[in-house]
């Protein structure tokens, strides 16, 4: 099997790879079955489960990780369990309803805006002034009203009610 592997993309790249290596050695059966289903099997960025608690759940066991850096819109919809519903922070601010602009008391779970630049900024509202957000010094990470609260970063513009992400 001959494969220009320079023009396919790394990804395909090392998809066709991993095919022919398949057909060139098929599975003889003699492995043991995969039924492990104990918590240290878990996918460690398993999307929420779509409810507000679950949302901050999702940030606090996430709190550290640098995979959603740039990715705030992503984070804030993966935390309730779904995905690409809004192209941007600033898209599901426009889209979604109802708005409290400026409003600075969003319960827990509440999806929390800023405008600071062409993609906006979202994170989560933690109930107590406070919120959790990618870029927190480089990651996720929770600033609390006694760090600034939604002073943590410029132009905040306010929040939409907490639930699953619908276009």
């Amino acid at each position: 099997m001959k494969l220009s592997l320079h023009r396919l993309g790394s990804a395909t790249a090392i998809a066709a790879i991993a095919a022919a290596a398949l057909l060139a050695s098929p599975l003889t059966g003699n492995a043991a079955p995969l039924t492990d289903t104990s918590a240290a099997v878990v996918a460690p960025h398993a999307a929420g489960d779509g409810t507000p608690s679950g949302a901050v759940q999702w940030y606090q066991n996430h709190l550290g990780s640098t995979a959603y850096q740039h990715y705030c819109e992503k984070a804030a919809e993966v935390s309730y369990g779904t995905s690409g519903v809004w192209a941007s922070a600033n898209a599901h601010w426009n889209g979604a309803s109802p708005k409290h602009p400026g409003d600075r008391n969003p319960p827990a779970g509440a999806f929390v805006y800023w405008n600071i630049s062409a993609w906006g900024h979202v994170g989560i509202s933690d109930g107590n002034g406070g919120f959790y957000a990618t870029s927190v010094n480089g990651a996720i990470g929770h600033v609390t009203r006694s760090q600034g609260g939604y002073s943590y970063f410029s132009n905040y513009r306010g929040w939409t009610p907490p639930a699953r992400p619908r276009p």
